[in-house]
Order: structure tokens, then C-alpha cells, then sequence
């Protein structure tokens, strides 16, 4: 794609200062469309907004489950649960299933929601892994009322619900419900691939973005959601990737759906394979599967035969490949453009983070939107506050290989052996010897989810907190117990997750 510059009639009038009143979406899909529903619904009275998508080029459109933080996008933007669930095909999720990760044979959920009771000292899990020294303590997912609930296959949305939730749900159809929204309150679409993106002679800035078909969108801001191509944030403006491939080096993806053969259940399945591992979503009418797999170790035909011989139910598409590359821009705003979803970085669905972040990049752009002219200090804080979340996410991410028993493939070894992030390392070290773990600021995955995956991995810390020695065995018996039977007592009053789904948001294709 050839870059070209505009003219420079007024010099004045091309600087970032300029009151921003005309923002250009580059790109569709679930990136696209949240920005536009955002910015219209929450700005749209001030702000013309407008979107270039082309019905030629497709989405990803594999990120179809998500993590309990989409409810807040949600109230912003005053969608219905039921709505958005009947019109995506969505069930709910309780967390992800990781199967063989530990080691083969060796499986754990990673649960929503908050393991046991806290104490001002220190975690629940002080309390649990004194309780095992015990022999009093069955597995720590007991005490959690949300990862109980995933395995009996049971849920409800109750009064006064914590929301600790998320959903599985079709991309593409979230994209066109968010359309919609958008539509009501003003958007301009237009439809149309993007030949060449002009940029303004004296600050570089982007000007535009011409069309094949001759037509020409200027704006004041840009947002790319153009996905891996990043079009304007790296095709133009030249930002910069810092790649992790060393860490996830993961690289490639299949993807196919398949029919439904059995009652949906409420949380996705992660299956580590020899090179990678095998996604399962369970939405109403189909299932979402596919591997994602290092090509250094295995090659696409391979990965293909593994993901075919390993779904359940007749398959809906052709396997689709996908090539990625893990890693982050080194800015996710640079100039007058802002990188929303792919085309700011790309973290593997391991965790199902793609849409959060998302998600984050608008509401942190909203939060600083720059309306009265761009300034230098705002895109610094900006892209200060999505590295760190980036690499917190990242770390978390990483966790999930580094820690485990499996040696069986070069892969595991290659992932068992491998330096890590020193902040990560920081986390498994103290966890190992004392069994604590902190969440700093705004960190998305907090203490419950950082234990469960370090002790479902096979990580045991050596210590508990000292403070638990103050309670008598008995008392800590009575203690741990009463945590047990009260999530019990929750998850037995819930129905199954099948039964209430069909009466609360039965999909529109059914």
C-alpha cells in the first residue's frame, strides 16, 4: 500500500491541536463495531463518527468466549444480558477447563469468582494449605462456589448476583447486534477497501484514507481496527512491535465449527496437544473449536488431522488456518491514530483476553478522549497504562507453559525450559516459597486466578502464612468446612445451565 501526502493549505489546522470532531473507524468485526457503538452511543451528540469496512475482506472471528468484565461494557453501553445472548447464540461461562496442561492425565479449572474467605494477613489459601498438611481439605475448587458450579454443569442469574460470569458467544454475530446499536445512534458507514492512507506534510499525522473506489474519508482521529494488517498504526506510521514469540511461541491457528452433540455446559475447554492445545466452546446451536499449535513443531496438515480427529459433531466449516504473531506495539496510540483490538498486539486466546482488551482500549480512550485537541501527555498515559496491562495479561499467559510437569514433546521442553518475563518470575518464585500473590492497581486477573493456575499447574508452596497457626485445628476444621457447605448449598440450588439458558436467552436460531 502506497502512503501519500495530503496538501497543506493550512498548516494550522493539520496540527494534533485541533478539537477532534470527526473520528474514522478503519475496519469492522468485534473491534470495529464496539468502538462505533461506544463513541456513538456515549459521544455521538458532539462527534461524527464514521466506519470503512469492506464485505470482501473477512474477520478473525474466532473470540468467542469471553471474561466477566464485557458486563461492564455492557451497562455503558445499556445492552440487556438476555438480549445480547439471544441475538449471539451465547451460553454462559464459569471459567476454562485445562486438560493435560499439568502434565497428561492432569486436569484443573480456572474459575471466576474468589476461592474461600480472606483474613487481613493473608489469603484463603493459607488457610487450605494448612488444612491439607491436615489431611482436612478436599480439592480447592470446592471452596469456590462458581468453580463447583461449572463442574456440576449448573447456573442462574439470581437478585443482587456478583457477576462473575462471562459468555460464549458468536463473534460475528456480536458485531452485527453491536451494529446495529451503532446504526441507531448515527454512525456512517462505508463500505469500501482502502487503497492508500494520506498523512498531513508537516506533522505526519493521518489525513485520510483514499478507496479503491476513488473516494477519499479525512477525519480528525483514526482508529485502526484493520486486525493483523494494522494498516495505519504500523503500514503508515511505522510504530514498532516487540515481539514475544519467545515466550508464546505459539504462531499459528485452525479453526472449524461443528454441530452440537451434547447439553451445552458452562465453561470452555482448553486440551494442551503434543504442540499446542485444542479450544472448545459450547455455544446454543454449534460448538467453536480449534488448535493453536508452533509450527517449528508441527506443521499445518499435522495440526489439522490432531483438531479433526479430536472434535465432537459434524463439522459445520472448513478448518480455516491463521497465522499470528504474539507481541505488542510499542505504541497503541501514536499521533492521530489509535490501534483497537489486532492491530495493537496480539496476546493467544488462552485466557480469552482478546475481547477485554478491546474493550479497554475504547473505555480508555473515552476516559481520554481528546476533544479539544490531542496532547502529547495524554497518549503517553495512554500507552503506559496498556503496556502494563498488556504485560501483566502476558505474564499470565506465559504462566500457563512455563509451569508444568510435561516433557513428553520438544515443545513442553522447549516451554518448561525457557526464560520468562522477571516478573513473572518474581510471581512463581514467591508463591513457590511462601504460597502469597499480589495484585498491583488495575491488574486484570486477581489472587483467585493466579492460584488456581499456579497449583493446577503443579506449583506447591513450601509455607503458609504464620497467622493460620492461630487457629486451633479444630476451629481451622469448622472453618474450612462451613466454606465447603456453603457453596454447596449455592450450587445445589441452581439449575441445570442447558435447562435455564433454553428460558432465559434461547438464541434467535433455534
Amino acid at each position: 500500500m502506497q502512503k501519500q501526502h495530503s496538501s497543506n493549505e493550512n498548516s494550522k489546522a493539520n496540527t494534533g491541536n485541533k478539537p477532534i470532531k470527526k473520528v474514522v473507524i478503519a475496519g469492522g468485526g468485534t473491534a470495529g463495531w464496539m468502538a462505533a457503538a461506544a463513541l456513538t452511543k456515549l459521544l455521538g451528540k458532539n462527534l461524527e463518527v464514521v466506519l470503512v469496512e469492506s464485505d470482501e475482506i473477512g474477520t478473525v472471528g474466532v473470540g468467542e468466549a469471553t471474561i466477566p468484565t464485557l458486563h461492564i461494557f455492557h451497562r455503558l453501553l445499556g445492552i440487556k444480558e438476555q438480549d445480547v445472548m439471544a441475538a449471539t447464540n451465547a451460553t454462559f461461562k464459569l471459567g476454562i477447563s485445562f486438560e493435560n496442561w499439568h502434565d497428561v492425565g492432569k486436569d484443573y479449572i480456572h474459575s471466576f469468582g474468589f476461592l474461600g474467605k480472606d483474613c487481613w494477613a493473608c489469603g484463603f489459601q493459607h488457610f487450605w494449605l494448612k488444612g491439607q498438611q491436615r489431611g482436612i481439605v478436599s480439592e480447592i475448587g470446592d471452596y469456590c462456589t462458581e468453580h463447583l458450579a461449572a463442574r456440576e454443569g449448573r447456573f442462574a442469574v439470581l437478585p443482587n448476583q456478583d457477576y462473575n460470569h462471562a459468555y460464549h458467544m458468536d463473534a460475528t454475530l456480536y458485531a452485527k447486534f453491536l451494529r446495529v446499536i451503532a446504526e441507531k445512534h448515527g454512525i456512517t458507514r462505508i463500505e469500501g477497501k482502502i487503497s492508500d492512507v494520506l498523512q498531513h506534510e508537516d506533522t505526519g499525522n493521518i489525513s485520510g484514507l483514499k478507496l479503491m473506489s476513488g473516494e477519499l474519508v479525512e477525519g480528525d482521529l483514526f482508529l485502526d481496527c484493520t486486525g493483523f494488517r494494522a494498516m495505519l498504526i504500523e503500514g503508515t506510521l511505522n510504530t514498532g512491535f516487540d515481539d514475544w514469540s519467545h515466550w508464546l511461541p505459539c504462531d499459528s491457528a485452525i479453526a472449524v465449527q461443528t454441530k452440537t452433540t451434547e447439553k451445552t455446559i458452562p465453561y470452555t475447554r482448553s486440551i494442551a496437544r503434543d504442540s499446542g492445545w485444542q479450544w472448545r466452546i459450547p455455544l446454543q446451536s454449534r460448538t467453536g473449536n480449534g488448535i493453536v499449535f508452533c509450527s517449528k513443531y508441527m506443521s499445518d496438515e499435522d495440526a489439522k488431522a490432531t483438531l479433526m480427529n479430536n472434535i465432537e459433531g459434524e463439522p459445520l466449516t472448513d478448518p480455516r488456518v491463521i497465522k499470528f504473531r504474539t507481541g505488542s506495539r510499542r505504541k497503541t496510540w501514536h499521533k492521530n491514530c489509535v490501534a483497537i483490538g489486532l492491530s495493537s498486539g496480539f496476546l493467544e486466546p488462552l485466557e480469552s483476553t482478546s475481547i477485554h482488551l478491546i474493550q479497554r482500549g475504547i473505555v480508555r480512550l473515552l476516559q481520554m478522549f481528546p476533544s479539544q485537541g490531542i496532547v502529547e501527555e495524554d497518549i503517553n498515559e495512554f500507552n503506559e497504562q496498556t503496556r502494563t496491562e498488556t504485560e501483566n495479561i502476558r505474564d499470565f499467559i506465559v504462566l500457563h507453559y512455563k509451569v508444568t510437569d510435561r516433557t513428553d514433546t520438544r515443545f513442553w521442553r522447549y516451554c518448561k525450559n525457557m526464560s520468562v518475563p522477571a516478573s513473572l518470575q518474581h510471581r512463581i518464585d514467591m508463591f513457590d516459597a511462601s504460597g502469597k500473590v499480589y495484585k498491583h492497581g488495575n491488574e486484570l486477573f486477581g489472587e483467585s486466578s493466579w492460584i488456581q493456575v499456579m497449583m493446577g499447574q503443579g506449583l506447591a508452596p513450601k509455607q503458609y502464612h504464620p497467622i493460620v497457626d492461630m487457629m486451633e485445628d479444630e476451629e481451622l476444621e469448622h472453618f474450612l468446612g462451613n466454606i465447603k457447605l456453603k457453596a454447596k448449598q449455592k450450587v445445589a440450588n441452581l439449575p441445570d445451565h442447558y435447562d435455564f439458558v433454553q428460558n432465559y436467552c434461547k438464541s434467535k436460531m433455534l
